[in-house]
């Protein structure tokens, strides 16, 4: 403390010479305190000053990142998209196999029910036909053609037709289910998609590049990171200028506290101005903490310096002081530029931070899809094409079957009504018959009473003269031709035909050519007597058949 004050005392005397007595144009201690005082106030600038170093390497950080962000986040949208479109493909390919499934399916089922109403109404025919009691025997109940059929085997074909067609509604809904299912995850992926549209959105809107929204991934641009590694050179030319201006103005302190201590009575001012100087600032360009480096500089001796000397430092002093103000604006403007730069620089690393975090929850949507659930919608519609192809063919020939037993349901109701017509024929044919029995008998009775009068008469005119035993035949009867009715056998093919046309031929000379006639004799074949009413009407429904479409 002693050296202290003798060195004050020695400041007070050094400087109590000429610049006491009378140089009226150098400034008073009180103008030179109050610009010390301004200068030390200027010196809190240097928080600017941390600020913007503090921008700097927040800059640069800011920058790696947004990088990192960008590189990854390319990648992934190229990733995305090709997953996407492979997403979407499986996805189009499923329900096309249910379109398609579900088409020939409905198709199916139309020939189906078509096929079955044929049959149906085929049924219903031979249920409404009733066979005419001619063929039938006497007395019994009246039948239909239906009753002639066995629809147990229609029961059949229709059970198996019906676990088919039940078989193939299961997997159908089985593929239904599953594809809801996976309409569910996609919903839930564009959900994501729509973050990341919105994301992407955002970024190019900032970016002044197109803001309409896209349609995919692909069509939605990340922001351009040209700018910002001139926004961090621009921060870092900021930062340092700031610096330099922050040097300047710790001069201008350093040249205050000199000229007051050079002043008479402005050591103990400088010394209790200077005592609370802001942290970090080094005076006089000496290192370390302020409080030690203030009192080394309070505390050294002065160096005595001439009149024209002081006269110059007061002069530049209350040069630098009249700047030092603009100086301290020029610092604030400068560190609100870079807080403005760096809010730039931190909104577009936000922005890629947010397109990657969207990025990498579509991602995650589309991983979690892959390995869980797609490949059972994917195994999915391959068992339905499984249980499809199986069912078709049986559903098919099914319906082959339906169609063949309307055609031989149809041919039954043809056949009866070509019955109609062939005992129709039948009658005619035994009535030509008939007649030319009548006709030939007529003819053999004339010949017979001609032949009888032809025989008598010979007798009476020759018989006299004639021995009896000349000719035993001479006084008999002529023969009479009777025709013996013989029951025909059961039809047979041409071939046995064949094979039995020589035993019948010696059968045929065996049998008797001529016999006693008799009308009451057994026919054989017994023809049903049909009313030209029913057949003009078996004819009708078989014209009516045959004119309909196949």
């Amino acid at each position: 403390m002693a050296s202290s004050q003798s060195s004050t005392s020695n400041d007070s005397q050094h400087a109590s010479g000429p610049r006491e007595s009378g140089d009226n144009e150098m400034p008073q201690l009180d103008t030179l305190i109050s610009h010390l005082v301004a200068a030390k106030r200027s010196l809190s600038s240097i928080n600017h000053v941390w600020r913007a170093n503090e921008i700097v390497t927040s800059a640069r950080s800011a920058l790696e990142e947004t990088v990192v962000l960008s590189a990854r986040t390319g990648f992934l949208r190229r990733g995305l998209n090709n997953q996407l479109r492979l997403l979407y493909s499986v996805r189009t390919e499923v329900q096309e196999i249910s379109l398609r499934g579900r088409s020939e399916f409905s198709s199916i089922l139309k020939s189906l029910d078509a096929a079955d109403a044929r049959l149906r109404r085929t049924l219903d025919s031979l249920r409404e036909t009733i066979v005419h009691a001619s063929f039938r025997p006497e007395g019994e109940e009246p039948k239909s053609l239906h009753d002639f059929v066995d629809e147990r085997g229609v029961e059949e074909l229709h059970t198996a037709l019906k676990s088919s067609i039940d078989r193939t509604n299961a997997a159908q809904a089985e593929l239904d289910a599953s594809n809801q299912a996976f309409d569910d995850e996609l919903r839930s992926i564009k959900k994501a998609l729509g973050h990341y549209r919105a994301a992407t959105k955002l970024a190019s809107s900032r970016s002044s590049a197109s803001s309409s929204s896209s349609s995919s991934a692909s069509n939605s641009s990340l922001p351009s990171l040209s700018s910002v590694p001139s926004m961090l050179r621009s921060l870092e030319i900021h930062a340092q200028e700031m610096a330099d201006l922050l040097e300047s103005l710790v001069r201008h302190f350093d040249l205050c506290v000199t000229a007051v201590k050079h002043t008479e009575g402005g050591g103990a001012a400088a010394r209790s101005i200077t005592g609370d100087i802001p942290d970090g600032v080094n005076v006089s360009g000496r290192a370390g903490s302020n409080e030690e480096s203030l009192k080394a500089n309070i505390n050294a001796p002065l160096e005595p310096v001439s009149d024209a000397e002081y006269k110059q430092m007061v002069n530049v002093l209350m040069k630098d002081a009249a700047e030092a103000e603009d100086v301290v604006m020029e610092i604030q403007d400068r560190i609100g530029d870079m807080e403005t730069v760096f809010e730039n620089i931190l909104t577009q690393r936000d922005v890629l931070l947010s397109i990657y975090n969207a990025t990498t929850d579509v991602f995650q949507h589309l991983s979690s899809l892959a390995s869980t659930h797609l490949p059972g919608y994917i195994s999915q519609g391959h068992k339905f094409t499984r249980v499809w192809q199986e069912e078709h063919d049986r559903i098919n020939g099914g319906l082959a079957d339906l169609s063949d037993l309307n055609s031989l349901y149809d041919g039954f109701l043809d056949a009866y009504d070509g019955l109609i017509l062939e005992v129709s024929r039948r009658r005619q044919v035994r009535n030509r018959v008939e007649k030319v029995l009548r006709d030939t008998r007529q003819k053999l009775d004339q010949l017979y009473e001609e032949d009888v009068n032809a025989r008598e008469a010979f007798r009476v005119e020759q018989g006299d003269y004639l021995p009896s035993d000349i000719w035993p035949g001479v006084g008999r009867e002529p023969m009479r031709v009777e025709f013996l009715r013989i029951s025909g056998g059961n039809l047979k093919g041409v071939h046995q035909q064949a094979e039995d046309k020589a035993a019948g031929q010696a059968e045929d000379r065996d049998r008797p050519r001529t016999a006693v006639a008799d009308d009451n004799a057994d026919e054989g074949e017994v023809i049903p007597d049909l009313s030209k009413q029913v057949v003009e009407r078996a004819f009708m429904r078989l014209e009516s058949r045959n004119r309909k479409p196949a």
